[in-house]
């Protein structure tokens, strides 16, 4: 897996979240979560804090988890006033039942056991709590260029180096195996022309090239053309954004141990 640091993360999550489209995407995942003043909610890997922000601006308690402690303490620092608490996914500080919503955005995708966090979700979550997911599949990226199979082979090799790059796919099966019910899965796609997405596709291919699936020549070659397209206005970048939401209904809580079959 990549690593990089937390403060080049931050830095990358803020220029996502300048993105066209992408706060119309949050908006859309706080309707589904029906957040509304009274309710409770807990964002997972909520990085440096923008969704906790916006519900709170929706009259919603939330508590924002992360297990990165420079992430929360960016967020304590941006948003004094909101609840941020060190944890990771599948180890929430929070009682059983006790929120009535559920939020990852970007996050699955990070997880090796993507279950247990589901499992955990629905421990924390009242009876009629909603749950909303949303991330993109790494093996979905779509981008034009000269060289269709190198390109193809950039993006599988870019994201055999996540944890659970298809888990987005997966969300529907994953939310019925952990017993939650009214599933519903969307994806909207945002189109990138500019040089705003030149960073990420670099990216890809700098990631690629780490794994020995291609060559420094082919990598410096591919974001040499990918720059010009963006120079030319001729780049074409396409993400879908897969968003799943479902319901806990009453009922016993899946253990972790079982909804991983073990």
């Amino acid at each position: 897996m990549i690593k990089q640091s937390t403060d080049d993360l931050i830095a990358r999550l803020d220029a996502a979240d300048r993105l066209p489209g992408t706060a119309e995407l949050r908006t859309h995942s706080y309707d589904l979560l029906g957040a509304g003043p009274g309710k409770s909610a807990v964002d997972v890997g909520c990085g440096a804090g923008r969704a906790v922000a916006e519900l709170a601006e929706r009259g919603v308690r939330t508590i924002g988890v992360d297990p990165d402690e420079r992430m929360i303490a960016v967020a304590r620092d941006r948003w004094p006033e909101a609840d941020f608490r060190i944890a990771g996914a599948c180890e929430l500080p929070l009682a059983d039942a006790s929120v009535d919503g559920y939020r990852a955005d970007k996050v699955f995708h990070e997880l090796a056991e993507p279950e247990r966090a589901l499992a955990e979700a629905r421990r924390v979550l009242a009876p009629g709590g909603r749950i909303v997911l949303l991330g993109q599949d790494w093996d979905d990226i779509v981008i034009d260029s000269d060289d269709p199979v190198l390109t193809r082979t950039i993006v599988h090799a870019r994201a055999d180096l996540i944890a659970s790059p298809r888990a987005a796919r997966r969300y529907r099966n994953l939310l019925l195996d952990a017993a939650f019910d009214d599933v519903v899965v969307e994806v909207r796609t945002g189109v990138f022309t500019g040089k705003s997405m030149l960073p990420m596709v670099t990216g890809l291919a700098e990631g690629a090239r780490s794994t020995g699936a291609i060559t420094r020549e082919q990598a410096d070659g591919w974001i040499a053309e990918q720059r010009a397209r963006a120079e030319a206005d001729r780049l074409f970048f396409a993400l879908p954004m897969f968003v799943a939401a479902a319901v806990k209904r009453g009922g016993p809580v899946p253990n972790a141990r079982e909804v991983q079959g073990s």
